[in-house]
């Protein structure tokens, strides 16, 4: 019989098992999240309560701990002998022609030097009275007014002594002196340089760097360029800025002819040694 023909009389197949029943899924199981940072907020803590307790603990001993004495003072040697010199040991004190401070606190109107020779007082000026010049007057001359004049009082400004000449028809020159409070000397050197700070520019100085003048350190003199308007007579002018000790000085010349630098450095000089 061939394969593929089945046997008529073979018996029946037993009928195949059922199958079994697929085993119900395992619950998803729920996990809780631990809160991140716990732990380490709880380490902080501890930390913080560590130190504020050790430190209550140590201010609590030191406070019952009894008072340490303070070791007694002790120096060396005084530096000064411990009796006075000899009347005839005793060094002179200097004389007020070197006495810096001695001088300037006098009458500073003694400290401009002479009307130089071929000049006149000029009597027309409404700024000087009596050889001094106001602080409010001073500002006047400067385009921001009320700038210099708070800056002059907060320079704790002393006093200005001045004087004014004039030559010929048309030359004038004044010679002015700020002087600041005693010991300030570097309120008088501080004003100086500002006023030689904008010298350079030709908007409101003379245009140019100047030249020193001899002796003075700092100090420059300034000859400015023509100023020429329709109508008017050419101005021309020239400044010296220089200082000493707590007093700033400043000469100033004025003329419809030109000013030579020679006219201006004389003046500055002579002023200068007197100081």
């Amino acid at each position: 019989m061939p394969a593929d023909v089945a046997d008529p009389f073979a018996p029946p197949a037993a009928p195949a098992a059922p199958a079994a029943p697929a085993a119900p899924a395992a619950p998803a199981l729920s996990v809780r999240v631990r809160p991140r940072g716990r732990t380490t907020l709880l380490i902080a803590a501890a930390a913080l309560l560590g130190i504020a307790g050790g430190t209550a603990v140590g201010y609590g001993v030191q406070a019952e701990r009894p008072p340490t004495a303070l070791p007694a003072l002790s120096q060396a040697e005084l530096a000064y002998p411990a009796t006075s010199l000899p009347a005839d040991k005793v060094p002179a004190p200097l004389p007020a022609s070197q006495d810096r401070q001695v001088r300037t606190d006098g009458d500073l109107r003694k400290l401009i030097m002479k009307r130089p020779a071929g000049w006149s007082d000029d009597k027309d000026t409404d700024w000087l009275i009596d050889g001094w010049v106001s602080v409010d007057d001073y500002a006047r001359d400067y385009k921001n007014e009320d700038s210099q004049l708070e800056y002059l009082l907060e320079s704790d400004v002393r006093r200005i002594a001045a004087a004014a000449w004039k030559k010929g028809a048309h030359r004038q020159a004044n010679v002015r002196l700020v002087q600041f409070r005693s010991g300030e000397f570097a309120e008088a050197s501080s004003y100086a340089d500002g006023q030689r700070s904008y010298m350079p520019s030709k908007e409101n100085g003379a245009g140019n760097d100047g030249d020193p003048v001899k002796g003075s350190g700092s100090g420059r003199y300034y000859v400015y360029p023509v100023d020429r308007e329709p109508g008017y007579m050419p101005s021309y002018r020239a400044r010296a800025v220089m200082h000493r000790g707590d007093i700033m000085i400043e000469v100033n010349m004025f003329d419809t002819e030109p000013i030579s630098k020679r006219d201006i450095r004389t003046l500055a000089e002579r002023q200068l040694e007197l100081l």
